[in-house]
């Protein structure tokens, strides 16, 4: 459709945090979304006499950003929250394996139903999910995970995940929640031909991602990093997240995780892995030389007493790094709006104390660092002409904010803060701190009956 045609809506009276390459800002500005695109942003008054206008909004009161970009999430955790919380990440695992082994169809679109609605309400308009169980005759679940963001209107994209490293060879998950390599391969490609769109608006994008090191033998690493690539589709795992995850491939492979990934082909631009809490100077330098992008989990890694990633020192050394939720078995919030405010926090008590991030990296972070890290900086992370409209308005002269002279220190140094807009491809998906494409109240009734069910399914054994 021809901008000229396209249907308008112009929002002005507000300030404005563009987090473009020069962190661009009005302290009163207006953004014109033609279609699903930005057509124009700047400051005072949207220009006058164009046609086709739908909607006119008055932002006075508010701050509009991008929107939010989670890369980093397990949503199927949604039904099992509040479980194991004084357990350390390995622990919490083995803990946990058992009940998630035994998930279904039902069961995981309720729990994505759940990890969707929570985080689009606090201005995520993409999201990503990472999902790595399959137990044996539990339905597609790829397909249950796709469909609940399609019905919610957010942008997604899946890490179609995998496990073929058991107890018996010496890994966490149960024997039976694993697939084969073979049968791991196979059904990871046949997701991403299915569901897999590489066009620039696209709503729906599909990444190769075996679970861990810890659960995925060699070769399944290996092949799928060549499977990713021979499909032209990005890369994602779980990497240093703990000492006993570094001890565990020293002692299994001889060498330290980045040296590993690297050894498996694990290592690009086309790769980004959760966590990196230890990283030392040769590792972050690595990441940086290729291009590896990190997700940065600052609440699930406080939750398993993981550790503080060194995210000012991978900032400086060029290594993209977006923003994660992670499971809500290790982040019950599941809001990713919050880990702005942690990630800064939760940085300033490592080495670099109160130098290591200020509000507008962190915004930067959970905006255009995420779309680096999903391979879409191009399209969104930041509201620019010709991107896609992806943007949200957040109410700062309310009760929690209204004190706090600068928009974007109100933001993220401030209480989570109500979304009265929130826009994915140009479309409403949140209005008045409401989800306005789905029933909430649905939602969390029938991610509890699911939650329930599956405790049920465990006590029984």
């Amino acid at each position: 459709m021809a901008a000229s045609a396209a249907a308008r809506t112009i929002i002005e009276n507000c300030a404005i945090a563009t987090v473009d390459a020069n962190d661009t800002e009005y302290a009163s500005g207006y953004v014109v979304v033609a279609g699903n695109r930005i057509e124009s942003i700047g400051a005072g008054k949207a220009p006058e006499g164009l046609d086709n206008v739908v909607r006119r909004i008055d932002g006075t009161g508010h701050l509009v950003t991008p929107g939010l970009v989670n890369t980093h999430h397990h949503f199927y955790q949604w039904i099992t929250r509040g479980l194991a919380t004084d357990h350390n990440l390995f622990n919490w695992l083995v803990a946990l394996y058992p009940t998630w082994a035994r998930i279904d169809e039902a069961m995981v679109k309720a729990a994505a139903q759940g990890s969707l609605a929570m985080m689009a309400r606090g201005g995520v308009t993409t999201a990503m999910d990472h999902h790595y169980v399959f137990p044996k005759g539990s339905g597609d679940l790829s397909g249950a995970v796709i469909g609940a963001a399609s019905d919610m209107g957010v942008r997604f994209t899946l890490a179609r995940g995998s496990m073929d490293r058991s107890e018996k060879d010496g890994g966490l998950p149960p024997d039976f929640a694993v697939e084969t390599l073979e049968g791991a391969l196979t059904a990871t490609e046949e997701t991403v031909r299915k569901h897999h769109d590489a066009s620039f608006d696209a709503m729906t994008q599909v990444a190769v991602a075996p679970c861990s090191p810890f659960s995925v033998s060699t070769e399944l690493m290996k092949q799928g990093a060549e499977l990713a690539r021979r499909l032209g589709v990005r890369l994602h795992t779980h990497g240093s997240e703990t000492v006993e995850e570094e001890q565990f491939c020293k002692e299994l492979f001889g060498m330290g995780p980045t040296d590993y990934f690297e050894s498996t082909g694990w290592l690009g631009s086309d790769v980004w892995m959760a966590h990196c809490v230890h990283m030392n100077d040769s590792d972050i330098a690595a990441f940086a030389r290729t291009g590896t992008g990190v997700a940065h989990c600052p609440s699930s890694n406080a939750r398993l007493a993981a550790g503080i990633a060194r995210v000012p020192d991978m900032l400086k050394a060029g290594v993209p790094v977006g923003l994660g939720v992670d499971g809500t078995a290790s982040n019950e919030s599941g809001e990713l709006h919050t880990e702005l405010r942690n990630a800064l926090l939760i940085n300033r008590l490592g080495a670099h104390r109160e130098a290591a991030l200020n509000a507008r990296q962190a915004l930067r972070l959970g905006t255009y660092g995420g779309a680096q890290v999903l391979g879409r900086a191009d399209q969104i992370g930041s509201l620019e002409a010709g991107k896609l409209a992806d943007l949200v308005m957040w109410k700062i002269d309310g009760l929690g904010h209204s004190t706090i002279a600068d928009p974007v220190t109100a933001i993220v140094f401030g209480a989570a803060a109500p979304v009265t807009l929130s826009l994915v491809n140009g479309k409403p998906v949140v209005e008045d701190n409401r989800l306005i494409t789905v029933d909430e109240d649905a939602i969390a009734r029938d991610a509890r009956a699911e939650a329930q069910r599956l405790a049920r399914i465990v006590a029984q054994g």
